[in-house]
């Protein structure tokens, strides 16, 4: 992960996170994680590249940077990670017990009988090799997982929510996303009553862990975004807001700025990885839009429009902390609108032109991806003339 895109991604996912906390509080929080499309789009507008092992190591590890040094005044701390940093996870969980008064030790087995699920319970060809804890001072907690298999080169993410485990040998996840695999073997599918029976006569005694069944989300083979991996109402809603005027000057309105639409645009998505329904991140790929991917997918990352983003988005948290809330639900007015908008009126927008439109303007934004670190970067271009990014 370049450096360049590390910090921005502390940055934004800080504040997008304490702005989930101000508004919904650390349940919701834990809740939003647990749901594998949600943590997908967040990913994308924080500038990784939607289809990509690396969005759940690069997440997680901006989380852990950006919230930890102030779990205190947040209340929500994130153990484990990726390799040797999820083996400190027990002594992570010990030390936060003792200072919030938590039971570590049921926190240390929920920890290993995750991992020994996702790991051991499913055959599934997967290994883990992250295991990231998010627990909060109430004791409730998230966990983020991810397994590769070696051979295909392809990986499985697995995700636990406190709220929503009543039984861990029986349907604990609230969700698995990876490529479909074909037949695996589930111990406790809602069809393999006869094969648990067959075990447990064998070896006289249960299986350490069992596993429920599980809800299996696929996601295509390309790394590239495509306009049927995007929902192109919803995008021309964003779209139209951030370049039509007569949407542009209220949606501005809302916000207490005088916004650029590049930057209405990117704000526009992180208020809607904040404020919006579950239902709203079925096509993650959209939030790509953003801020683009480290690997050009779908553009590269705009630099000026990353840091102006994180600029409005921290001024409003900071002046919210002194009693003005106006600029800071302005966000929420900001998705509402954008919803009507799309509701009402928002045409669809045309994939390739915004795409192209995406390319035209990135040397003016600062626009940079990992490779144009290996490589001197070509002298910026002035921004062309705005052209339609709808179809009519």
């Amino acid at each position: 992960m370049p450096a360049w895109l590390a910090g921005r991604m502390t940055r934004l996912g800080n504040a997008i996170t304490e702005s989930i906390l101000q508004h919904y509080g650390a349940a919701e929080f834990l809740s939003r994680l647990s749901d594998p499309f949600w943590f997908q789009a967040l990913g994308c507008v924080m500038g990784m590249d939607w289809h990509s092992s690396g969005i759940t190591t690069s997440v997680l590890g901006a989380l852990k940077r950006g919230l930890n040094p102030r779990s205190n005044e947040l209340g929500i701390y994130i153990c484990g990670g990726r390799g040797r940093h999820s083996r400190r996870t027990p002594d992570e969980l010990r030390a936060l017990s003792e200072r919030y008064g938590l039971d570590g030790e049921a926190l240390v087995q929920t920890s290993r009988l995750t991992a020994r699920i996702d790991n051991n319970a499913i055959g599934d060809g997967f290994q883990i090799y992250l295991h990231t804890f998010i627990v909060s001072q109430a004791g409730d907690w998230a966990v983020v997982q991810q397994g590769m298999n070696q051979p295909t080169g392809t990986a499985r993410r697995y995700h636990w929510h406190s709220g929503s485990v009543r039984d861990f040998t029986s349907e604990p996840h609230t969700g698995i996303v990876g490529e479909h695999q074909g037949a695996i073997l589930n111990l406790v599918d809602s069809h393999a009553k006869p094969a648990q029976e067959a075990l447990l006569s064998i070896v006289r005694e249960p299986p350490d862990i069992t596993l429920g069944e599980f809800r299996k989300l696929i996601a295509p083979r390309h790394h590239d975004v495509r306009a049927e991996d995007v929902d192109l109402k919803r995008l021309g809603a964003v779209l139209a807001v951030a370049y039509e005027r007569e949407f542009h000057d209220f949606a501005s309105l809302l916000l207490l700025e005088n916004l650029g639409p590049r930057t209405l645009q990117s704000l526009a998505l992180i208020a809607e990885v904040v404020h919006g329904a579950p239902s709203r991140f079925s096509d993650p790929a959209r939030f790509s839009f953003a801020l683009g991917g480290k690997d050009r997918h779908p553009f590269p990352v705009p630099l000026k429009t990353y840091d102006e983003s994180i600029s409005v988005l921290r001024q409003s948290l900071d002046r919210a902390k002194v009693g003005d809330p106006e600029k800071l639900d302005g966000f929420a007015r900001l998705d509402r609108f954008v919803r009507a908008v799309e509701q009402q009126c928002a045409p669809h927008a045309n994939f390739a032109e915004v795409v192209a439109h995406e390319h035209r303007i990135s040397p003016a934004l600062d626009g940079r991806s990992v490779f144009d670190d290996r490589r001197k970067r070509r002298p910026e271009r002035p921004e062309p003339r705005q052209m339609s990014l709808f179809g009519r």
